[in-house]
Order: structure tokens, then C-alpha cells, then sequence
């Protein structure tokens, strides 16, 4: 059960590190309305306080609507003594959701598909702390590091 907690951990990690490293690249090169339509723009991290607070608050309802359901589908009603536990019928990561159906029904390409996106996602997380201890230090995008 312990070892099913953490890899459940480093899944959503993993997805989330993958998430961020998207969203910097597309944050610092898309234009947008609020920028003047230009091609150059403020580092990720001064984004987020410029977002309108009525565009914020459905984006975090969403958020937590889907860890909700995630929580549910995973993990056992807090009880006496069962704090932190999951099911013991779900394998970490898998919230059958797959309206795409890229999910592989054979049980040895499934596990080859997962150890892929655990390999993707710690060189995901790793990219994302990169990427915010770079803008920090320098004040400067990603993409305007690497000469875009």
C-alpha cells in the first residue's frame, strides 16, 4: 500500500511537471490580449498575477473538481487508522479516463506506456525547476535564453 501511495505521488508529479513545462513555452510565446498582441513578453512568472480573477476561479474549480473525482476513484474514505490509503483494486495513475483509448490493453504494453511517462515526467519535473530557477536568476523567458 506504501509503495502504491508513491508511485501514485510521482504519477500526478510527473503529469504535473509535464503541464508546466508546456505551459511555460506556450505562456512566453503566445500573444495574447493582454500583452498588445506582441511577440515579447513577461517571464511566466509574472503572468499568473496578471490573469483575471473571473478566468482564475472556473480554472481552479475545474482543478478541483478533477482531484476530487481522482481522490475518489484512488484512495479509501478516511476512517479510523485508514488515513492515506488506497484501494487495493486501483493501480497508481489509472482513473479510467481515456477518451482517446490510447491507453493499451495488453498488461506488458501498458507497463512499457507507463514507464515511458514516468521517464518523460521526472525529465519534466527537472525541466520545470530549470526553467523557474533561470527566469529567476536572470529575469529573461525560456524561449529568449535560447535565442527565440
Amino acid at each position: 500500500s506504501e509503495v502504491k501511495r508513491f508511485r501514485e505521488a510521482e504519477i500526478m508529479h510527473s503529469r504535473v511537471g509535464m503541464m508546466a513545462v508546456l505551459g511555460y513555452i506556450i505562456g512566453e510565446s503566445t500573444p495574447t490580449i493582454n500583452y498588445g498582441m506582441d511577440t515579447h513578453h513577461t517571464i511566466a512568472h509574472n503572468q499568473l498575477p496578471e490573469i483575471n480573477l473571473a478566468v482564475m476561479l472556473p480554472f481552479f474549480l475545474v482543478i478541483n473538481v478533477a482531484e476530487a473525482l481522482r481522490a475518489n476513484t484512488g484512495w479509501v474514505e478516511p476512517a479510523q487508522g485508514t488515513l492515506f490509503a488506497i484501494r487495493e483494486r486501483y493501480y497508481p495513475g489509472d482513473i479510467k479516463f481515456d477518451p482517446l483509448g490510447l491507453k493499451p490493453t495488453d498488461a506488458k504494453k501498458f507497463a512499457e506506456m507507463q514507464t515511458k511517462e514516468l521517464s518523460n515526467g521526472r525529465l519534466a519535473m527537472l525541466a520545470a525547476a530549470g526553467f523557474c530557477a533561470q527566469e529567476l536568476i536572470n529575469g529573461k523567458g525560456i524561449l529568449e535564453n535560447l535565442g527565440f
